[in-house]
């Protein structure tokens, strides 16, 4: 890992809002940009393509292993698996309940952590995930950690749904939210946490522009 290229990681849970703030930030600083969620999301998205059992471990890691994974931190981003734009694909709740449950995996995350490494490259790199600054890049030199109740994160979900034209249940969708966080933070492999040396930023009661200028006064401020 080349620690002397800076790196700026945003944990937290699913909904917070850490893509659109990072890729802000990666647009303003002129930085490269990883979303670790995508990765797992991808990888969700192959092993159902495969029709493999995500239980499969041995078989998730061989997919994992083979993949040929790109995206491109544009507003809306466009995420390459081997040639093909799955961008829209990987949004479904079923792809992210799943992605959720294939990352709990230490062989799957061994195999993704050094494809998340290689994204570290000059000038910086604001990596956006759930133990960037715990696991991937724990000698990052600016942590945030961005957060929100269940319910605000259900809600904005449920807005970006209805806006596609997906029919969605508000409730189920707390309640999915809510088993998410559970066994994201009870995992054994890289359980989601505060990383050290983090500020913590909850983001229920501001706009993503107020979230985006408190980002940049923490890294100006350090």
């Amino acid at each position: 890992m080349t620690t002397k290229v800076p790196v700026i990681t945003i944990d937290g849970p699913s909904g917070a809002g850490k893509g659109t703030v990072s890729r802000a930030l990666a647009k303003t600083l002129g930085w490269h940009f990883l979303d670790s969620g995508a990765i797992y999301r991808s990888l969700a998205f192959a092993v159902t393509q495969a029709a493999i059992d995500p239980h499969n471990v041995d078989a998730v890691v061989s997919v994992a292993r083979s993949m040929d994974l790109q995206f491109e931190a544009n507003d809306p981003p466009r995420i390459l698996l081997n040639g093909q734009d799955i961008a829209c694909q990987i949004q479904t709740e079923d792809c992210g309940n799943t992605a959720s449950k294939i990352a709990a995996y230490g062989p799957v995350r061994q195999v993704l952590l050094q494809k998340q490494r290689d994204f570290q490259r000059e000038p910086g790199l604001v990596a956006d995930g759930r133990d960037m600054g715990t696991v991937v890049f724990p000698d990052a030199p600016y942590k945030i950690f961005l957060t929100a109740s269940a319910e605000v994160r259900a809600k904005r979900r449920h807005k970006q749904l209805k806006e596609k034209g997906a029919d969605v249940n508000l409730e189920r969708l707390t309640k999915e939210i809510e088993e998410r966080d559970r066994r994201d933070k009870e995992r054994a492999e890289a359980p989601l946490t505060v990383p050290d040396g983090a500020v913590l930023i909850d983001s229920s009661d501001l706009t993503i522009d107020q979230v985006i200028a408190r980002c940049l006064d923490i890294i100006g401020g350090r």
